[in-house]
């Protein structure tokens, strides 16, 4: 059959995995390999997740961290069905507007304590390795415990965003400065680095359940141990003072031991659309996920070769779906407990056919969400990039400057032969989010800077409230059966660079690494998720490798085109499964040389 896409080249950066008995794909080898390992053990693919997952807090901590936050899409063996795993606490009892605005802030800031939710990834991965695992919790954290105690080669962008936080770590963190840079300078890239503090922190929690009689309760007195014990006591009496945070002034944390002992990680229905013979399943609307689905419906009304993004009239058709999409997020999304966003309109083909035509034949440099039931939405601020010249810190872990993203968040994606998915993107807790806590060996993150101090937000500041994450990873079914999980680090691309590998696999017919490999693009034609929330109105972010045809092609019709390299956007993963033959692939992105597949 002829794909109506542009065919990839013949020849991918590396190959697109094969095999029957399990398959691992991360955004860094180490954690890839532990999987693996784990799953030649004898475990399943939720400890080698569960496993993976705690060696990325330690190989990526400039990308998530143990006070981070984590969401997972899952399907087991036994049951189908798409679940979320719900990682990602909520604004403590203390973080209020009126708080916030007494401080003298009018944004929730991007590094520092006040900008922490609960800390979630953890009791998230606990949850599942309770639930869905089979192996105790020491052999579980063992591989991170090692790379901790032992130590681990420190990356070369781990090693920069140190180095860039070398200032802040010596003038107003110390705890950093002496976590990071024990003999007074940061690490060079290749250098061994050892976390010896969260090692502890590990073992710590392990401890806690040496009294206890199975599996489950050993598991249970570690969250204990964290939500109740001595971690939230830890962070309890660290945030009392004060620190600088990224707007340039101190201020202390408002979180406590209460807010963690009130927090437990959840399961949660998937939201799920369908498009080109598959389910798509992604979370509810406290993520973005449902913008990527919300895109889709836009871009079925479309003919197959019309949304072929290495085109300029596909590239141009996907852009435009994903701005109204993302101004949808943006004043629409929030917490259910507020209510939350009307998905059954927001998903509805009426809907997707009101918002598909209002792409023309220009970009748009409007923000243009939709009305619902005749509500005016909510508009939050644009601001742009120049308002915010000279700010302190980093409010985001995908930092892009002149085009190349200088960060990222974290994903883990493992199939095993009985049939179990697992996708899971954690992210925040990073070593520029505050100040580490000595003696825990982590830092809190700082998810509630994608709060608005607007109580007319849907997304606004809340106590209790969860802040609408942009952590936003992907399981895919055909006739009711889980066949893939996938995901990408990223912020506000995560859902862009997903979208599309999607319509490049399941429209065009790619196999998932020539997908990963191809020209990716994004638009930053809405409010930024993150510190300091700016907008680059019809802005359009592409890699050089899309052709300069392309490129012409679309700054004529109006989009503000940023060439960011040729290899510079996206750090998508995958792994697949065929139920019908059992056989299994995985495909890992080869931007920066970190990400990685393995498996047989």
């Amino acid at each position: 059959m002829t794909s109506p896409f542009v065919r990839p080249p013949e020849h991918t950066t590396r190959p697109t995995l094969r095999g029957t008995f399990g398959m691992a794909a991360s955004t860094h080898w180490l954690a890839s390999s532990t999987a693996q390992a784990v799953l030649e053990r004898g475990g399943n693919a939720f400890d080698a997740a569960v496993a993976g997952g705690f060696v990325l807090h330690v190989v990526e901590p400039h990308l998530n961290g143990a006070g981070g936050d984590m969401t997972g899409l899952f399907a087991t063996a036994d049951d189908p069905t798409p679940v979320v795993l719900m990682g990602q606490g909520p604004a403590p009892a203390g973080a209020t507007i009126e708080h916030y605005r007494a401080e003298g802030l009018d944004l929730v800031p991007g590094a520092g304590a006040l900008a922490a939710a609960v800390p979630g990834a953890v009791d998230a991965w606990l949850l599942l390795l309770r639930d869905h695992g089979t192996w105790e919790l020491a052999d579980v954290l063992a591989f991170a415990v090692g790379y901790a105690r032992d130590g681990h080669q420190v990356s070369p962008r781990a090693a920069g965003m140190i180095a860039t936080m070398r200032d802040l770590f010596t003038d107003h963190w110390p705890t950093s400065a002496s976590t990071w840079m024990p003999s007074g300078a940061p690490p060079e890239a290749g250098d061994v680095v050892r976390l010896e503090t969260y090692a502890d922190t590990l073992e710590r929690l392990v401890a806690a359940g040496e009294g206890a009689t199975t599996r489950e309760a050993r598991v249970d007195a570690a969250r204990d141990a964290w939500r109740s014990g001595f971690v939230a006591e830890a962070v309890d009496a660290f945030v009392r003072e004060s620190h600088r945070h990224s707007s340039g002034t101190d201020h202390a944390g408002v979180m406590t031991a209460a807010d963690l002992a009130a927090f437990s990680a959840t399961y949660e229905p998937a939201t799920t659309l369908e498009f080109a013979g598959h389910t798509v399943a992604k979370t509810g609307a406290w993520g973005q996920g449902p913008a990527l689905l919300q895109a889709l419906a836009i871009l079925d009304g479309f003919e197959p070769h019309e949304i072929d993004p290495s085109t300029a009239d596909g590239a141009h058709r996907v852009v435009e779906a994903l701005k109204l999409a993302l101004a949808d997020r943006d004043a629409h999304y929030g917490d259910p407990e507020d209510g939350g966003a009307r998905l059954d309109v927001l998903l509805s083909p009426d809907y997707a056919a009101t918002r598909r035509a209002l792409i023309g034949d220009t970009a748009s440099t409007e923000f243009r969400p939709g009305e619902i039931d005749g509500a005016a939405p909510f508009v939050p601020p644009l601001a742009t990039a120049e308002q915010y010249e000279g700010a302190v810190g980093a409010g985001e872990p995908t930092v892009t400057v002149a085009g190349r993203t200088k960060g990222d968040t974290c994903h883990i994606d493992v199939v095993d032969r009985w049939g179990n998915l697992v996708a899971a993107t954690p992210s925040g807790g990073w070593l520029q989010s505050s100040p580490t806590i000595p003696s825990l060996g982590f830092c809190l993150g700082t998810r509630l800077q994608m709060t608005w101090l607007d109580e007319s937000s849907p997304s606004a500041l809340r106590p209790g409230r969860r802040p609408r994450t942009t952590l936003t990873p992907t399981l895919l079914l055909r006739d009711g059966v889980p066949v893939s999980a996938l995901g990408t680090p990223g912020g506000d691309q995560q859902d862009q660079w997903q979208l599309l590998y999607l319509l490049r696999v399941l429209v065009g017919g790619y196999t998932p690494q020539e997908a990963i490999d191809a020209p990716a693009l994004h638009t930053t034609s809405m409010p930024g998720s993150f510190w300091p929330r700016t907008w680059t109105p019809g802005g359009l972010v592409v890699e050089d490798r899309i052709g300069d045809e392309v490129v012409a092609a679309l700054e004529a019709r109006g989009h503000v085109v940023t060439r960011a390299g040729d290899w510079a956007l996206g750090r998508l993963s995958a792994v697949t499964r065929d139920p019908a033959t059992g056989l299994l692939a995985a495909g890992a992105n080869p931007r920066g040389a970190q990400g990685y597949a393995v498996g047989r």
